[in-house]
């Protein structure tokens, strides 16, 4: 729950019934059921992307276990994520001690290759000098059978944006941190965004199908879904090892997903640093940065494929020309069953706005409130009348109320199962959201006739 504070006069509030919570009676002041997650669960996220990396949040016991839900929940994998266990007295007093005493128990008990440390609304607002901290520790560490671990800091206070705001955040610190410029590379790199693990592997099969030497970062497909092992493993095996990360101001070209990004964070703005991974890696090492929307769809995948081919001086595999092809297909077979559909859609604005683009191409109306919560979209889809919503799990009251479908796609999906496995981007990934919104369809078609048609 967050928590906008205005100067009203408090008799002009008036209850909600079951929330808990109140409204002013020409608009709201309170963000209720918010439909965005915490800046530091962005943050861990890409830490478990990084080979060897344990995250460690600089702030309360409970904002760990929050993020460890969440993503347990989502992932279905065991996540552990250390924290420096903020009191009373350490709010007061600061978190220096809790907070070497954090980094050695991490040392000690995992001996990690990096330590990415996430800050947190309370250990921002006191003022933590985490940097500070990580000189003093560094300074004074003396065991010699234990290699220090890498640092990354990102500063990810939740009252400064969403997990999507966290995840770019972390993505920008982890590379202003490690990367470096030696020699030419003939790599590229690739930086995702907020992706399942089976959208990193099929863009690495992309990758390898072009003859491209690449760079994938963050790269949680293994860490995050990992093979079936008999022994519980302290740190996944998988992610995106130091030494690539460090490659990238070598690396020839930069391919960027998304359009939002952090760009709308005030306290960003305010320092003067509106800046993306890619837009960095470009002013420093002149590396250019292809930034372009999410790939969903055809029109935007092609133009993936097209600056792929680009780069890499080959024709667009016939692999994928085919997958585009019986997606074309698709799209004329079942025409019938979606024009003129309406959709309600929410998540990170980069997810949403990739969806919204392509729910155009198919015919199908969408309807989204940038930085609206769940409430408001419950209010303004009784004048939207939305046939179906596309979203993450916790819009479900929404559908169950309005009685229509829920296509569950994004983060986080904790009512269904095999999140980690879905598709997402590129023409496979289109295909498959395409053929579960078409059935979902079909069968509230199915489900509501009074007839009960065996054949539609």
């Amino acid at each position: 729950m967050t928590t906008t504070k205005n100067s009203i006069d408090k008799s002009s509030l008036v209850p909600l019934k079951g929330l808990g919570v109140a409204v002013q009676k020409n608009g709201y002041v309170s963000s209720r059921n918010s439909c965005k997650l915490c800046a530091p669960l962005g943050a861990s996220l890409v830490f478990k992307g990084i080979e060897g990396c344990v995250p460690l949040i600089h702030g309360s016991q409970g904002c760990a276990t929050y993020i460890r839900r969440y993503m347990i929940s989502h992932y279905k994998e065991p996540v552990d994520i250390a924290s420096s266990n903020f009191s009373e007295e350490t709010t007061v007093f600061g978190g220096s001690r809790n907070f070497i005493t954090g980094i050695h128990n991490v040392i000690k008990q995992y001996q990690p290759k990096v330590i990415g440390i996430a800050s947190t609304c309370l250990s921002e607002t006191i003022g933590e000098d985490v940097p500070g901290h990580i000189r003093n520790f560094s300074e004074s560490y003396d065991n010699p059978a234990v290699p220090m671990p890498i640092f990354i800091n990102a500063s990810t206070p939740s009252y400064c944006g969403s997990h999507a705001d966290g995840f770019h955040n972390t993505v920008l610190a982890t590379v202003k941190t490690l990367a470096k410029s030696q020699t030419a590379s003939h790599s590229i790199t690739i930086l995702p965004g907020l992706v399942t693990p089976a959208d990193i592997r099929y863009l690495k099969e992309i990758m390898t199908d072009f003859g491209l030497k690449h760079t994938l970062f963050p790269d949680y497909s293994d860490t995050l879904d990992n093979v079936y092992t008999s022994e519980y493993q302290l740190i996944p095996t998988g992610g995106t090892t130091i030494n690539q990360i460090e490659l990238m101001g070598d690396a020839k070209a930069t391919i960027e997903f998304g359009s939002i990004f952090n760009k709308g964070t005030q306290r960003i703005k305010e320092q003067g640093t509106v800046q993306t991974a890619g837009e960095w890696l470009e002013a420093s090492f002149n590396t250019p940065n292809h930034q372009m929307p999410l790939p969903i769809g055809i029109d935007a995948t092609d133009r993936l494929m097209n600056v792929l081919s680009e780069i890499s001086g080959k024709p667009i595999p016939e692999k994928y020309v085919k997958e585009r092809g019986r997606l074309v297909d698709a799209y004329v077979d079942a025409h019938k069953y979606i024009f003129g559909k309406k959709a309600l859609l929410y998540g990170e604005e980069d997810f949403v706005t990739a969806l919204a683009d392509w729910l155009k191409e198919i015919g199908v109306e969408p309807f989204w409130i940038k930085g609206a919560d769940f409430e408001t979209l419950k209010e303004k889809a009784n004048d939207f009348k939305p046939d179906f919503l596309l979203g993450n799990s916790k819009g479900y009251y929404i559908a169950r109320e309005r009685k229509i479908p829920l296509v569950r796609i994004g983060f986080p999906i904790h009512d269904r199962f095999g999140a980690t496995r879905m598709h997402q981007v590129g023409y496979r990934g289109t295909q498959e959201i395409f053929d579960r919104v078409v059935n979902a369809l079909i069968e509230y078609k199915q489900e509501n006739s009074p007839i009960g048609y065996k054949y539609l």
